[in-house]
């Protein structure tokens, strides 16, 4: 095909080349370890679980990670969909954590084409296409091809709602309840907050339509809030009790976590206006807001209303702990994107809406691009391993002073114990790691720990970490 100034307009404004795009961008590093600075522990802990079903037990219902000490290491977690497609991945071509960055990027990926298809039913094309450009680019960008299931249950969440909508509006209809089943259940069941964006059902329910088929879909979305409260609610706290090792946050009481949330306020709304699309997106949700309003566009200031308090609830749920992790804020940004591309389809200059997209691309990748390159002094952990393969067996129990980082552990390929230096130089607790079967310590000197002297026998001794004998 002879590519003419039509032909390449009517690439550039196809949404899947943006997509394609952007998915190409973010193959850059695909295949570096879970070390960038950003959520390396994230990362590491789905990991640990991924691997534990490709080496230890595939049973997808017991996941299990490696800082249990002597434990099992089973423990409570989401539901880990996203750690066993890693596992089923490694079933084919054998057991590496870039799988997980490779299919959170496919998967996030589709859910844009759909968030694209189900803005288009609803809004004009610019608005829907803007939209997913604004949402490619903003703090899904990284997030997008990290191991972490905040993207992957996000783009399940779309999917599910494009499904669920078009039953509500009476289109193939068993067909997409099935699908909005199917990618529903696994989206809440990969990460809870992401149940926030039901309440648009709302809008549905309550409006005009066929009422038998309102039931129905009720029912469905009933099953599964059933299920996904079994799993959170019932069996994650099983798995704790039984198996002895608490890992997985289940949020604070609604009271502990307003207050914590009025108090650190100022670092909960940088998330918004800082981290989700930047300085210049953020300037546009503000005025498509203000302008819906005027116009009296009820379909955008309704939905950023009820979707906000809806999430709220999440933020009030998490407390400090929504402050000081900013990933918690991507199940919120495909809202916050439908009404920047809202307000910039209000501007009537083409040039100057161009400049503005160009502004929030670049605004966002270059913020974010220093999370593709991991460090030279991060990236040395990985010798960890193979280091102590030459001294020890792989079930030989350790410890590592990476404080609460799980990162070593899963890069030394062991199980065990994290603590502080502090801790180590405790008598008790080491006796009691050794009661417990520990047989070594690992001091990390640069990254994740700082070197320390201990009274023990130095079996390895490098710029970046040391080995002592506990045996």
């Amino acid at each position: 095909m002879i590519l003419t100034k039509a032909n390449l307009n009517i690439i550039l404004n196809d949404i899947r080349f943006w997509i394609i795009l952007f998915g190409i961008l973010r193959l850059y590093g695909i295949t570096n370890p879970p070390l960038e600075v950003a959520h390396n522990w994230r990362q590491t802990t789905v990991c640990m679980a991924a691997r534990n079903f490709y080496e230890a037990d595939l049973n997808i219902f017991y996941p299990r990670i490696d800082i249990a000490g002597e434990k099992s290491g089973i423990t409570g977690m989401e539901f880990p969909i996203f750690n066993y497609l890693i596992y089923v991945f490694s079933l084919v071509f054998g057991y590496d954590h870039w799988y997980g960055r490779l299919i959170n990027l496919l998967i996030s990926s589709i859910g844009i084409l759909f968030f694209y298809k189900l803005l288009l039913k609803y809004f004009e094309k610019n608005v829907a296409f803007n939209a997913s450009i604004i949402l490619l680019a903003s703090f899904w960008f990284a997030y997008s091809r990290k191991i972490m299931p905040d993207t992957f249950a996000s783009s399940l969440i779309i999917i599910s709602l494009y499904y669920g909508t078009n039953y509500l509006e009476g289109k193939k209809s068993i067909l997409n309840l099935l699908l909005y089943f199917v990618f529903g259940l696994f989206g809440v069941l990969s990460k809870l907050p992401v149940v926030y964006i039901w309440i648009l059902y709302s809008i549905w329910i309550f409006g005009g339509g066929n009422y038998i088929r309102k039931l129905i879909f009720i029912g469905v979305s009933s099953v599964i809030a059933g299920i996904t409260y079994y799993w959170y609610y019932i069996w994650v706290p099983y798995l704790v009790d039984e198996f002895g090792f608490w890992h997985f946050f289940m949020g604070k009481n609604f009271n502990q976590g307003f207050n914590e949330s009025i108090k650190y306020l100022p670092e909960i709304l940088n998330h918004f206006y800082e981290t989700a699309i930047r300085y210049v997106g953020f300037s546009m949700l503000l005025f498509g807001l203000i302008i819906s309003i005027i116009k009296k566009d009820k379909i955008i200031w309704i939905t950023f209303l009820i979707s906000l308090l809806s999430f709220s609830l999440i933020i009030f749920k998490s407390g400090k702990t929504f402050a000081f992790h900013s990933y918690y804020v991507l199940p919120f940004i495909p809202i916050m994107a439908l009404v920047a591309s809202y307000g910039i389809s209000k501007i009537k200059n083409s040039t100057l809406v161009k400049v503005l997209l160009f502004a929030i691309c670049i605004e966002g990748i270059l913020n974010q691009w220093n999370d593709f390159v991991i460090k030279p002094n991060e990236r040395e952990i990985i010798r960890l391993e193979s280091s102590l393969d030459s001294i020890s067996n792989k079930d030989d129990l350790i410890v590592i002073n990476s404080g609460e980082y799980p990162t070593p552990m899963y890069f030394a390929h062991r199980k065990g114990w994290v603590c502080d230096n502090s801790k180590l130089l405790d008598k008790k607790y080491i006796s009691d790691l050794k009661n417990n079967g520990c047989k070594y310590i690992v001091i990390l000197k640069k990254s994740f720990g700082s070197d320390t002297r201990l009274n023990y026998n130095i079996l390895i001794d490098n710029e970046y970490y040391k080995v002592y004998d506990l045996k």
